[in-house]
């Protein structure tokens, strides 16, 4: 589940263009020189696509737009993680930058049933059965991580390794995905100490009752720049067991820009560009580093 946290990576431009044979020309050679795929890619060509407004490629979030994902509240600068990776998708759609316009959605109702005022929305959603009962959603474009936080200068914030953590005393809250990944990946000695509340674990820490909390990454973020003064995030895991977390791009149910952000958003994968901006932004100027 998303929660709101504080905190230039333009897409190549491709657009293939495909030969349309005469309307008269029903040979064989047409047919076999016609693959199969064709009509999928003519139907992701710029000049076919079924945009909001014709010409631009409209995307929504919301506002504030908070850090790592967008910086300084500005979508449209193509720094942070999903501005950057918007700007790369729509790259890879045939779309210029100045092609491309922002539009406000408040995060609860970007999910709401009924139509859209954006081609698809990039907001820290999670892909998850009941909204998509409302809306689509895209591949995932960023799995959820854990992320451990703890009080900067303490004998755990300086940890660089899962191994390092194996001692402390970690707070989690119960039903979460950061409990299971704390008992399976770091491992710890002690049973982690368990929170009905987010908010339960956060005070502990706060009070040293705890050296550590372990919490999705987004809320990691949101932990350390507005609930506990003086905390640092001392790095980011992967879960290795269950279903991931994953965000997705989210479009008007039945809307056909899946298909073709999908398109593109695979071929950001195969590349490896989206891992780099994933790197730069959730990692690098994040201040999160891996914990292996």
């Amino acid at each position: 589940m998303r929660r709101p946290s504080l905190l230039l990576a333009s897409g190549a431009l491709v657009l293939a263009a495909a030969a349309c044979a005469p309307a008269d020309d029903t040979s064989s050679t047409t047919s076999a020189a016609s693959p199969a795929g064709s009509a999928a890619a003519d139907a992701c060509a710029k000049e076919s696509l079924k945009l909001t407004t014709p010409g631009k490629l409209t995307i929504g979030t919301d506002k504030p737009a908070y850090e790592p994902w967008f910086k300084d509240d500005d979508p449209s600068s193509g720094q942070g993680f999903e501005s950057a990776v918007a700007y790369a998708v729509a790259g890879k759609m045939g779309f210029t930058r100045d092609e491309v316009a922002w539009a406000v959605v408040p995060f609860d109702s970007s999910f709401a049933p009924g139509p859209k005022k954006f081609d698809f929305d990039v907001n820290q959603i999670s892909i998850t059965p009941s909204r998509a009962k409302a809306v689509d959603f895209s591949q995932g474009y960023y799995t959820v991580k854990q992320g451990v936080v703890a009080l900067d200068g303490t004998k755990f914030a300086s940890a660089t390794s899962l191994a390092e953590l194996k001692d402390a005393k970690i707070g989690v809250q119960a039903g979460t995905t950061a409990l299971e990944a704390v008992r399976a990946v770091i491992q710890p000695t002690k049973d982690p100490s368990v929170f009905n509340q987010q908010v339960d674990a956060v005070n502990a820490l706060k009070n040293k009752q705890i050296d550590a909390i372990v919490v999705d990454l987004p809320t990691a973020f949101y932990v350390t720049a507005a609930q506990v003064e003086g905390s640092k995030i001392v790095g980011q895991f992967a879960a290795n067991s269950g279903e991931p977390e994953e965000f997705g791009m989210l479009f008007q149910k039945g809307n056909s820009l899946v298909s073709c952000v999908d398109k593109a958003l695979g071929e950001l994968k195969s590349s490896g560009e989206l891992a780099q901006i994933e790197s730069q932004w959730l990692t690098a100027a994040a201040g999160a580093p891996e914990l292996k």
